[in-house]
This record gives C-alpha cells, sequence and structure tokens, in this order.
C-alpha cells in the first residue's frame, strides 16, 4: 500500500493542491478551425484538471496555486474554478485591457475518423509564465495541505517557472506532503526558449522532489532524457514502460511510483486504451478496452486523477490504477477537458461494467 511508501499526512483540510496555469480552450468540435463560425469554451490547465477532476468526480477537497489576470476572461476562469469545487491561492496581474498580461488561449478542433484533432495555442503575454519563486507563501499554504502536484507543462512555460516548481516541491517535502509529477513534454512549448535539452535540465531538478511521476516512455525520453526504446513500438506493449523504471529509479531513488497511459490510435474516434504503473518495484497493468472517444484532450489527466486518489485513499495499487484507466477513459466520452463522471460510474467500469442503460 502506498502509505508504507510514503506518509500521507493526517488532519488537513486539503487533499490536493495543484500549481500550474489555468488557460481557456477555444474548441470548435469535428469543424477545422479555419472554417469555424462558432466555439465552444473550456476551462483548463494540465495541472489545474486533477484538482478539478479529484474535487468534482473524487469529492476531495483540493486547490490551484496560479497566476490570475484581472479582466473579463479571467473572471470566466475564475467562475469555473469554483463552479468545479477547486480553492484558488491567485496571484493576481492587472490587465492593462490591450496587451496583458493573458490568461492562455489553446485552440482545438477534435478532428473526425482519419482527420486528427489539431491543437494549437496564444501564449503570449501569459500571466502565468510570470510566476516566480516567492510569489506563494508557501509554509502557510501547505501546513494544511497532504499532496502537492505539478507538471511539465506549466514548467515550460518560462525560466521562471519550473524554478517555482521546485521551490514549491522542497517546501511540500518540508512540510511533510506528497508530491507529483506529470511529465506532459510538449515539445512546441520547449522550442520557444531552449528546446529538449533545457527541458531535460529542468524537469531533471523537478524530479529530484517527486514521489509519484507520470509519464510515457516517450516523456521519459524526451524529458527526462533517459535512454530508451525507439518510441515507434508497439503502442500497447507495457514491456517497454518497464524496461525503462530501472533508469528512472536508479537516477531518481525518491521516486515510489511511475505510471502512464498506453493508447493506440486506430482513428481518431477509435482508440485501444491501457494503463501501467511501477509501485515500488510492483508491475501492474490494467486491462486494454476499445474506446469511443468524443474528446481526447484531459484522457492523461483523468487518468493521473484517479490513480492519485486511490493512492491518497490507501487502497492497493492494482485497484488505484484500474480506477485511474476507467476515470480516463470516461473522460474521453466527455467534451472539455475535465470530468463530467461521478465516482460510481468510474468505480462499475473499473469492475467491468458494460455500456448497457441504466434504467
Amino acid at each position: 500500500f502506498f502509505s508504507s511508501m510514503v506518509s500521507i499526512p493526517t488532519g488537513r483540510s486539503i487533499d490536493f493542491l495543484s500549481l500550474g496555469a489555468l488557460v481557456h480552450r477555444l474548441d470548435t468540435g469535428v469543424v477545422p478551425f479555419r472554417k469555424a463560425t462558432h466555439c465552444d469554451i473550456h476551462v483548463s490547465g494540465g495541472e489545474f484538471n486533477c484538482a478539478a477532476n479529484l474535487a468534482d468526480c473524487f469529492q476531495l477537497n483540493t486547490a490551484i496555486a496560479t497566476a490570475m489576470a484581472d479582466y473579463p476572461i479571467g473572471e470566466m476562469i475564475a467562475e469555473r474554478v469554483r463552479a468545479m469545487g477547486v480553492k484558488p491561492f491567485y496571484k493576481h496581474f492587472a490587465n492593462n485591457g490591450v496587451n496583458g498580461p493573458n490568461m492562455a488561449t489553446v485552440y482545438s478542433d477534435r478532428g473526425q475518423g482519419v482527420r486528427a484533432p489539431v491543437v494549437f495555442y496564444n501564449r503570449a503575454n501569459e500571466a502565468a509564465a510570470l510566476l516566480k519563486p516567492k510569489d506563494f507563501d508557501w509554509p502557510a499554504i501547505l501546513s494544511d495541505v497532504k499532496w502537492v502536484h505539478s507538471g511539465g507543462i506549466f514548467a515550460a512555460l518560462s525560466d521562471t517557472t519550473g524554478k517555482l516548481i521546485i521551490e514549491a516541491m522542497q517546501a511540500a517535502k518540508a512540510a511533510g506532503c506528497v508530491t507529483s509529477f506529470d511529465l506532459n513534454y510538449r515539445a512546441k512549448l520547449w522550442q520557444v526558449w531552449g528546446g529538449q535539452e533545457q527541458a531535460v535540465r529542468v524537469m531533471r531538478a523537478i524530479a529530484q522532489h517527486v514521489d509519484v511521476l507520470v509519464g510515457n516512455e516517450e516523456d521519459l525520453q524526451l524529458g527526462l532524457g533517459i535512454k530508451g526504446p525507439d518510441i515507434e513500438h508497439d503502442k500497447l506493449d507495457s514491456h517497454q514502460f518497464f524496461s525503462m523504471i530501472e533508469a528512472v529509479v536508479q537516477a531518481f531513488p525518491n521516486v515510489k511510483v511511475v505510471a502512464t497511459t498506453l493508447r493506440d490510435t486506430h482513428s481518431t474516434n477509435r482508440h485501444d486504451w491501457g494503463a501501467v504503473a511501477w509501485v515500488n518495484g510492483q508491475c501492474l497493468t490494467a486491462p486494454v478496452c476499445q474506446l469511443d472517444v468524443l474528446d481526447r484532450v484531459g484522457g492523461g489527466d483523468g487518468f493521473a486523477s484517479g490513480l492519485f486518489y486511490g493512492l491518497l485513499m490507501n487502497l492497493p495499487p492494482d485497484e488505484a490504477l484500474r480506477l485511474g484507466w476507467a476515470h480516463g477513459a470516461l473522460l474521453t466520452t466527455f467534451p472539455g477537458d475535465t470530468t463530467m463522471a461521478t465516482l460510481s460510474q468510474v468505480r462499475a467500469f473499473a469492475c467491468g461494467a458494460s455500456a448497457r442503460i441504466q434504467r
């Protein structure tokens, strides 16, 4: 059990806190952006999604430490944070009404069939990229927190965000918190200010302070510089993932759990979906199921959320893995980046429930 590897604090009111950027995603559905006449707006962020999922579906008390630009888009985003039940710790920035600082925009279409989804960004003068060490009073915040999480998307935003993550993780360990990090390697974001070499430098420095690491073989190779097999292999072959773990643990003996999803994409809407985890020497594999995908964005964060819940609740590691696998799968059936699932649905699917109508 997880509590035998890492001490989970008790008597604290915030179960889980994420450090990361809040964004809004303009989603045109199946229509390519260049032909779109309208869109849906989803509030998200790789790190925020986990806090939102754990609050809304898993009914935990969660929080987000992040930047907030004070203008109407910021107000819209803050409203969605409240709606998901996440407590905010904001560093506020005054928007000048012309060029920022801004809340980042993500643009996407879902694709369809043989046409892949397309995602691109406008992160110019992003408020979250301005965050730096000493912007948050970590001892005051973390004295009431059990688990602290961040990710590679936030680390990629600027020279200061990675340093802020390291400061937060060091403070978290000093406060006795569990720590986690989702590598989430994004080449587009890193290439703006240093490329893959910079990514490896930053994320290796962060990983030294982490108990739970989320990332696939590509993340481990490109984000942590761990040597591994050719990434172009059988996407559902767990052996490739487990073969890299020895090198990960040798480089980062503090890491107790490494986990990821396995996904083989037959078309935009038809995926094979699995998950694997290494838990303190134990290799665990979830079943493989076939997904009919509505919106794939956020599926990986959905997996991480369910896994974190299982570990926080000190469930058997294989059960924690299946909850993550089940929640990530269900999340791909909803529009948007954050959950609309209930805990009973997650538990039922984790136990093998079918899509037969519930009357």
